[in-house]
């Protein structure tokens, strides 16, 4: 359905696209992944021509798009996009924004366009909205409007430009639940994404994008589970990081316990995995923090998407001693709870400093 041969593309001086060819057949989801400013989303704006490309071909359904006699118009309606930023209509009612683009660009009668509307809106399960404004919606609720609107115009191919990156956590199930249906309804997608185990989920191929290349392509299994090149194998195991220093037994814990939070609210962790590990970095505080005066303690977590675990370090100076098998433990009900979360913990002097690793698993 879609070609594309040696795109290339670039602002000024800044090469965003390199040389990027890649056919994608008609009722594959492809997901495309990789690090932020890598060219994913110029990607998609290319293909449907809101950025113009500087070399290379994009053909859809045969017809090159990049060809001065081509009729744009009439292909992009084969072909719709979805904002991450939704892009409604604020002062039209969600009807409204349904129903502009089939009456005022497809000539359909005002009463069909409803009827279609209504349909689309039962879909994405927001029928009893149709009568309210964008500003009376939730951030889920807007972006399944705007995939009802996308909807609403019949396109053969819908891309995806990174759609729940606006949400708070607990609206991106709600978004990723009405992109699932379509794909198992048979449509053509192409989808950019950050969300990895949706991208398993979903897809039939994953394409790796870095430097403004395809740097590797397959299936959602070759890619995250045995992806060939370097920096693919990087970014699929990649271990995201919060660290905290804490100078003072005064330290503020509510402070740290926010950053904590907003940590674990970016990398979309279940609220019991959260109340988990603010209580498991809490009791380990209570063991180390009595003692430190004129020392620091170097607090880290790092999240695994892939293995789903988190890995807590706290690392001292001093003298060599595991603060949990001292003698001077504040009290054994702390050190129960500490064994009960943890899956494993180790202790190692490292540079002449004390380090305490606790592996913990995420729990839904």
């Amino acid at each position: 359905m879609i070609q594309v041969e040696h795109l290339s593309k670039k602002f000024g001086d800044l090469v965003v696209l390199k040389d990027i060819t890649i056919e994608i057949k008609t009722g594959e989801v492809i997901a495309i992944i990789g690090p932020s400013g890598t060219g994913k989303s110029t990607f998609l704006r290319c293909l449907n021509l809101l950025d113009q490309p500087n070399g290379g071909s994009i053909a859809i359904d045969g017809v090159n798009i990049l060809d001065a006699k081509a009729n744009v118009p009439k292909i992009r309606q084969k072909m719709n996009m979805v904002f991450q930023s939704f892009n409604l209509f604020s002062h039209l009612s969600v009807m409204e924004n349904l129903t502009l683009g089939p009456i005022k660009l497809r000539g359909i009668s005002p009463k069909d366009a409803e009827l279609k509307a209504m349909e689309l809106l039962k879909l994405v399960g927001l029928a009893e909205k149709a009568d309210n404004y964008p500003d009376e919606l939730s951030g889920g609720q807007k972006q399944r409007v705007a995939i009802a609107r996308c909807l609403a115009m019949d396109p053969e191919i819908i891309l995806f430009d990174e759609p729940t990156s606006a949400l708070d956590p607990t609206m991106v199930s709600e978004v990723l639940s009405v992109i699932r249906r379509l794909a198992k309804e048979g449509m053509t997608m192409a989808i950019v994404t950050h969300e990895m185990d949706f991208a398993r989920d979903v897809a039939n191929r994953v394409l790796y994008m870095d430097e403004g290349l395809i740097y590797e392509e397959g299936t959602p299994q070759q890619i995250f589970e045995t992806p060939q090149k370097e920096k693919t194998q990087a970014f699929i195991n990649r271990v995201r990081s919060f660290t905290y220093q804490i100078s003072s037994p005064d330290y503020d814990l509510y402070a740290m316990n926010a950053e904590i939070e907003n940590f674990c609210e970016k990398q979309i962790l279940p609220k019991k995995t959260r109340h988990s590990l603010l209580l498991l970095v809490e009791e380990l505080l209570q063991i180390y923090t009595p003692g430190l005066h004129g020392t620091r303690l170097d607090l880290a977590i790092a999240y695994s998407e892939k293995k789903e675990t988190l890995q807590l370090t706290l690392e001292s100076s001093g003298e060599a001693a595991n603060p949990l098998e001292s003698n001077f433990l504040p009290d054994e009900l702390g050190l129960t709870i500490i064994r009960n979360l943890a899956e494993d913990i180790e202790f190692q002097r490292v540079n002449d400093k004390n380090r305490l690793t606790v592996l913990m698993r995420k729990t839904l």
